[in-house]
């Protein structure tokens, strides 16, 4: 027998949660900004950190009074939408950040859906149209999605005829993250974003951020309990697939026997279907199986 395997339960417990923790101190070393789980962990309710990220993406001084992570809006009539990052500038400026390491996942049109729910969820009932606020959906990819070989894109709208800007107050920005440490602001922002090693980034403030829940004891329980909710999550979502999967299996037999028993009780396929909402053809199915 294997020496673990005598061990009382409750000891090989504590040696599995140990083992656990030690992967999950592991993997805490390993994560990087542009992994946006860690991002949103590290920007959630700091202003200091979102005013450097806004101020050198867009090229000017950003006062935001409000920022946080995962926010959930939802929509009546169509799809909800998380946001990774929503910041609030003084002036009722909106700006969502979103980390989107797949390319799928910075299609065009989901640009534009981001900006539509920002629109959404701006105006209170009978408000005028024109109190709308100004807002930015940024985009940061790891690859070059748009393909141009641009570090940043800045999408607007123009009035095509005569070149001008439309000036509906929306705009769209794709940061590239292939070019990066090229010696601008935004390059080595992009680098820092790359830094496993707080030491390696350039932006203090980032690197204070990032250093504190890596290497600080509270920093480093709070991504202990981030993992741990993300493990459950999988965990969860894991089950519900396949407890979907078996009461799918189990409403389909059981619609099955219906089908046996009125058949056998001298009903006609039109009459079995309407009963139980199966077409036609799948009645004629269940039944010729049996014969």
């Amino acid at each position: 027998m294997n020496e673990k395997e005598t061990l009382p339960v409750a000891e090989r417990d504590r040696e599995r949660l140990e083992r656990e923790h030690q992967k999950d101190l592991e993997r805490i070393r390993g994560f990087r900004l542009i992994d946006d789980d860690f991002m949103n962990v590290c920007f959630d309710d700091n202003i200091p950190v979102t005013e450097l990220l806004l101020r050198i993406i867009l090229g000017r001084q950003v006062f935001v009074k409000q920022v946080r992570t995962q926010r959930n809006f939802k929509n009546l009539v169509g799809r909800d939408l998380y946001l990774d990052v929503l910041a609030v500038e003084d002036d009722g400026t909106q700006m969502n950040v979103e980390i989107q390491r797949s390319d799928s996942g910075a299609d065009p049109k989901r640009a534009r859906y981001h900006s539509s729910i920002l629109d959404s969820h701006s105006l209170k009932p009978s408000e005028d149209f024109t109190m709308l606020p100004e807002t930015y959906v940024i985009f940061i990819t790891e690859n070059d999605v748009l393909g141009d070989d641009q570090q940043i894109y800045r999408i607007e709208r123009i009035i095509r005829d005569s070149g001008k800007p439309f000036g509906d107050g929306e705009h769209i920005v794709y940061v590239n993250c292939e070019i990066r440490d090229d010696g601008t602001e935004l390059g080595k922002l992009i680098h820092d974003f790359f830094c496993e090693d707080p030491g390696d980034m350039n932006y203090t403030v980032l690197a204070d951020r990032v250093r504190y829940f890596k290497e600080d004891t509270k920093g480093v329980r709070t991504m202990c309990k981030v993992i741990e909710d993300m493990r459950k999550e999988v965990w969860n979502e894991a089950w519900n697939e396949a407890w979907g999967k078996a009461s799918s299996e189990a409403e389909l037999k059981t619609k099955e026997a219906s089908v046996r028993r009125l058949y056998l009780q001298g009903l006609s396929f039109d009459q079995i279907a309407a009963g139980i909402d199966l077409p036609v053809d799948e009645v004629k199915s269940i039944i010729s199986s049996e014969i």
